[in-house]
């Protein structure tokens, strides 16, 4: 496979996101979620391994910092960012309890969690929703392919079309993207 190639099926699986108005009303729907969680004092905690993690981390940080310009931060953290706290609780309970114990300790009702995990299946991400439902949170799952066991655990499913690890993280990126782009516009609007 070439470069232009890759390119190509990069654009390929948007153009299908594009064509899926339940994905792309999903899409809005994550957003309204998370305006109206930080409309009442609310967070948004995200969660992932890996690649999702750094997309977690990614978007945790345009929401807490700033995406497009100045304003006061929101509360968005991915819970991966303690490695003393991941190291003890893996070592001490399983690596399938880090985020589920977090949850619990930072959760509260109508707060967010936002599950990332390519193929849906990431048992520590699971456990997280499941903690997240108890407590009353709004879960949002990023997946893709067939969105996995995430889908049974995901109030909002944002499953992109494709089974190609690669090509989901670069949409899920877009979707964060999307997602601090229509927030930060609702919440904190530039006078024209």
């Amino acid at each position: 496979m070439n470069i232009k190639d890759i390119i190509r099926e990069s654009i390929e699986v948007k153009n299908h996101i594009l064509q899926q108005d339940e994905l792309l009303l999903n899409i809005q729907l994550a957003a309204i979620s998370c305006i109206k969680c930080f409309q009442s004092g609310g967070k948004v905690l995200l969660c992932g391994n890996g690649g999702s993690a750094a997309d977690a981390q990614h978007i945790a940080a345009e929401l807490s910092g700033r995406f497009y310009y100045d304003r006061p931060p929101l509360y968005a953290e991915a819970l991966h960012v303690n490695s003393s706290y991941m190291t003890a609780v893996s070592n001490d309970y399983g690596y399938d309890k880090v985020y589920s114990r977090m949850v619990r300790a930072m959760g509260r009702k109508n707060d967010i969690l936002i599950g990332l995990s390519t193929s849906g299946n990431s048992q520590n991400v699971i456990n997280a929703m499941n903690n997240a439902q108890k407590l009353g949170m709004i879960t949002i799952g990023l997946t893709g392919a067939d969105g996995g066991k995430l889908k049974d655990v995901s109030e909002i499913l944002i499953c992109v079309p494709s089974i190609n690890t690669a090509r989901i993280q670069e949409s899920h990126i877009m979707i964060g993207h999307i997602l601090c782009e229509l927030i930060e516009s609702e919440l904190f609007p530039r006078s024209s």
